[in-house]
């Protein structure tokens, strides 16, 4: 509440300042303007460029995890294929061995 009342009574005598010292108001205004632009537009700049360097940032970042999903996923393709091979080994051998006592139980 008295946060209020201060800002309400310092709304009034800042109004009050105006109209009594009006033209050496502008005179400040005029002179002061052009300062807070050009400091204004650097902030606006090193923020800008401060966002472009954050999404160039994510971007690396994400492009890293997709790089590393797709990592894994060729590691589990290669184990899986390994896993394959050693089946039709397998099953090869298998295959052999019934053909050949095939073979001897017709002999």
């Amino acid at each position: 509440m008295t946060l209020l009342i201060g800002g309400a009574v310092a709304t009034v005598c800042g109004l009050i300042g105006i109209m009594f010292w009006g033209h050496q108001f502008l005179v400040i205004v005029q002179g002061g303007l052009p300062v807070v632009l050009i400091m204004g537009g650097i902030l606006a700049m090193y923020v800008g460029f401060d966002d472009i360097q954050d999404k160039i940032r994510e971007d690396r970042h994400k492009n890293e995890e997709k790089l590393d999903k797709a990592r894994e996923e060729i590691e589990l393709a290669k184990a899986r294929a390994e896993q394959y091979r050693e089946e039709v080994e397998r099953l090869r051998r298998e295959v052999s061995q019934q053909n050949q006592s095939r073979t001897d139980n017709n002999a």
